[in-house]
């Protein structure tokens, strides 16, 4: 799906994930869906829960199925 198609749809284009920890160690949890804005320079962003601890990474969501539901494999 291109990037124009993606800005004209109610599905979150990115997923809003707490990293906890480093490497092959690192608990990746999903807290949160943005949607990018139609000029693509920025997004709107809602948090179901909101991290205090560990990093915050916002991911583009595939659209293929995930092998694994974990995000533990994303960088």
């Amino acid at each position: 799906m291109s990037t124009n198609q993606r800005t004209n749809t109610n599905k979150p284009t990115h997923a809003i994930y707490q990293v906890i920890g480093d490497d092959s160690k690192a608990k990746w949890f999903r807290v949160g869906s943005a949607w990018m804005h139609k000029d693509l320079q920025g997004a709107n962003l809602k948090f179901d829960s909101f991290p205090l601890s560990g990093r915050t990474v916002l991911r583009a969501i595939d659209d293929k199925p995930a092998a694994n539901t974990d995000a533990g494999g994303a960088a």
